[in-house]
């Protein structure tokens, strides 16, 4: 199964002063997010959304890989170039999400289990013809009193390895995901518990599936405080604690850990980046795969009009080269009042 193709395309999504960015929102996701700006969730105007990020001047320098929704893999730019072909000539790798999204759990509703396996060698076939060459798959662990149940971590880490394992089989590399969410009032401690438990859980699945560590990717939370946590960890406390957490759990021979912002705004998934990045000597590349914390200020200044592309390119590239700072661990507050 090694493939020296797999190994290379996850250390190029990992490479100095790069990141992925998450533009893999689901038709429901996307809506909502248009909405904010008072646009229709049409077809045409995702796309709009989609090919002024893919666009925007420079924006290859900070992102190595793009992962798509099966709408937007298959979608063109207006002068009618696959939008796998645009990222392709800009020399970022596009991605795909796979997995159909969390439902309740059988036997414990109030919890999540990731679908999407039924069918899914076939999918990933058919997406490589396209052009993927890498893929997603998220697990959503939830914090409460007595949750997670070792049921949860032991069905969402079993359809991770499952996935991974279908993806290697199919030539593109996994990404696996398993967010530990920072909805709750939990604090950083327990946070920690329950990431180091999920990591645990799901690497062991991984191992028992043949899951080829180098040609895979981690895309987890960090260790933070529940949004609703009356003391809220600062980033240097994030950042120890987040790297000693995955120093316990992660293998060295996966190439690169990608942090998903979770929720956290722009600036603190920037800070809490590059705070880890600085913590240094680590054995993996700590990258990000950015979705809302890309995107947020590129969308309110587009804000749908087509006169404000320009603008909303401008937006997204600044932050990109903020986040592409921080995930080399040179990141200052003071570059976020930098011109754009």
């Amino acid at each position: 199964m090694a493939s020296h193709d797999m190994a290379s395309i996850a250390q190029a999504l990992v490479a100095k002063s790069k990141g992925i960015l998450a533009a893999d929102e689901s038709t429901g996701t996307i809506a909502k997010r248009l909405t904010l700006i008072g646009m229709p969730s049409t077809e045409e105007n995702r796309r709009d959304w989609r090919e002024l990020l893919f666009t925007a001047d420079g924006f290859a320098d900070y992102i190595s890989g793009v992962i798509l929704y099966d709408e937007t893999i298959r979608q063109k730019a207006k002068d009618g170039t696959p939008f796998v072909d645009l990222l392709n000539k800009a020399g970022v790798i596009p991605g795909i999400k796979v997995d159909m999204g969390a439902k309740p759990l059988a036997g414990s509703p109030d919890e999540k289990v990731t679908e999407g396996l039924d069918g899914l060698r076939e999918r990933l076939a058919e997406y490589r013809k396209i052009g993927a060459r890498f893929a997603k798959w998220r697990a959503v662990i939830d914090i409460a009193a007595d949750q997670p149940s070792n049921y949860c971590l032991d069905v969402n880490a079993h359809a991770l390895a499952r996935y991974a394992a279908l993806c290697q089989e199919a030539d593109i590399v996994p990404i696996v995901e398993p967010e530990v969410l920072m909805d709750g009032d939990h604090d950083i401690d327990r946070c920690y518990e329950v990431t180091s438990a999920a990591l645990r859980t799901v690497f062991a699945a991984l191992d028992t599936q043949r899951v080829v560590l180098e040609e895979m990717l981690l895309k987890p939370n960090m260790v933070i405080s529940g949004k609703k946590c009356p003391t809220q960890a600062s980033a240097a406390e994030i950042a120890e604690k987040t790297v000693r957490c995955f120093r316990n759990t992660v293998p060295a021979a996966v190439p690169g850990i990608v942090f998903l912002s979770g929720g956290q705004s722009d600036e603190d998934a920037t800070a809490n980046l590059d705070a880890i990045n600085r913590i240094g000597n680590l054995p993996w590349e700590v990258s990000y795969s950015y979705g809302r914390a890309l995107q947020h200020g590129a969308l309110m200044a587009w804000g749908g009009k087509p006169g404000n592309v320009g603008a909303g390119q401008r937006a997204f590239a600044h932050r990109a080269r903020l986040v592409s700072a921080a995930r080399d661990g040179r990141y200052s507050a003071k570059m976020e009042s930098e011109a754009a």
